[in-house]
């Protein structure tokens, strides 16, 4: 009965084994013909991030040699870290799975986040759809408002009273930024549900000013952006000036010392790589350099252009996976006493 037992296990290895290999050895184009894969979304359906990856999903099969079909699944409940957890520790790793991660993924895992179970740095990074390339994350302020510079709210008499959402949110962690890190004399009230109610308490005067993005302002906000009725003081998420703002300086430029610098560099991380895309650890290296490269073409895919302008999505700048990697790395190598002053910064943004 024994030998009967060791015969039957050693079959059923053997199935494995050569099933295993077989899968292996299939070119990237025999394994992903005919086959499902899945698109993972830490999103509630309708959001914007939901509706960008049905539009890379819808045009990212073409060029994925053998043409998947890609399924779109949201799991909203897991949200920006859970997403990055599974795709680390559960996701299946032969390339049938991929994911749209939040953009703050990375940064939380290098900050120490304790709910973080993944090492960002051994993701296959697919690329970016955006880079921030054509956007800016501004402070701005009433036209009326006096200071018209940053360096105004350095002096004597110089203030600025900010709107912001509340704990944690990126505006209340820049404003913060300005304030503690900039030296500028930066007040926040917290708890507007919205930029949309942020510029209504500053038409009431109830606040100065915000800190939001400027596609936020050329779409959103046209009226008070084209008629001047906001003025920018600070551009961050940017390492040179937007051509739309070089009168404007960058949160780097008006950095104190190397610090302060690195320390604005690493706030900015999440710009840098807005709308990444990823696939697990390990997964065979044929198939990664398959799906990067699907990615990028995808990128340039002129019917994928088209439909990301009816969506009026305006920052379409890819970068390739090796670049969000680099991004990653050089964050990685932060200082910790920069990273520690961050993340006394964003807590006490709460």
């Amino acid at each position: 009965m024994w030998r009967d037992m060791k015969t039957a296990i050693a079959l059923m290895f053997a199935i494995f084994l050569g099933s295993h290999v077989e899968a292996h050895a299939q070119t990237p184009a025999q394994f992903y013909r005919g086959r499902n894969m899945d698109l993972l979304v830490g999103y509630a359906p309708g959001g914007l991030n939901d509706a960008l990856s049905r539009v890379v999903a819808h045009h990212l099969r073409k060029h994925i040699p053998g043409q998947p079909n890609i399924v779109v699944r949201n799991m909203s409940a897991a949200g920006a870290i859970g997403i990055a957890n599974h795709m680390f520790n559960a996701a299946e790793r032969d390339g049938s799975v991929i994911a749209s991660l939040d953009r703050t993924g990375a940064q939380l895992a290098i900050r120490g986040e304790m709910a973080v179970r993944f090492d960002p740095l051994e993701f296959t990074w697919l690329g970016s759809v955006s880079s921030f390339e054509q956007d800016a994350y501004l402070l701005l302020v009433n036209s009326q408002h006096p200071a018209t510079s940053a360096d105004a709210l350095r002096m004597a008499g110089g203030k600025a009273i900010i709107g912001s959402v509340g704990a944690g949110s990126t505006n209340q962690v820049f404003a913060m930024l300005a304030s503690e890190a900039l030296k500028l004399n930066v007040e926040t009230i917290k708890g507007y549900r919205g930029t949309g109610p942020i510029f209504l308490a500053m038409q009431s005067g109830e606040v100065d000013g915000v800190v939001t993005g400027l596609s936020t302002m050329t779409t959103t906000q046209a009226d008070l952006w084209n008629s001047k009725k906001v003025r920018p003081l600070i551009q961050f998420g940017r390492l040179q000036r937007h051509p739309l703002l070089l009168d404007v300086p960058t949160g780097r430029e008006l950095a104190p010392d190397p610090e302060t610098l690195a320390l604005i560099a690493f706030a900015e991380l999440p710009f840098a790589m807005s709308r990444p895309f990823i696939a697990p650890p390990g997964i065979p290296a044929d198939r990664a350099q398959a799906l990067r490269s699907a990615f990028m073409l995808t990128m340039k895919d002129a019917e994928f252009r088209s439909d990301l302008e009816k969506m009026n999505f305006d920052d379409l700048s890819p970068i390739d996976g090796d670049a969000v990697l680099k991004l990653v790395l050089d964050a990685v190598k932060t200082p910790r006493s920069i990273i520690e002053r961050y993340n006394l910064i964003e807590k006490a943004s709460g």
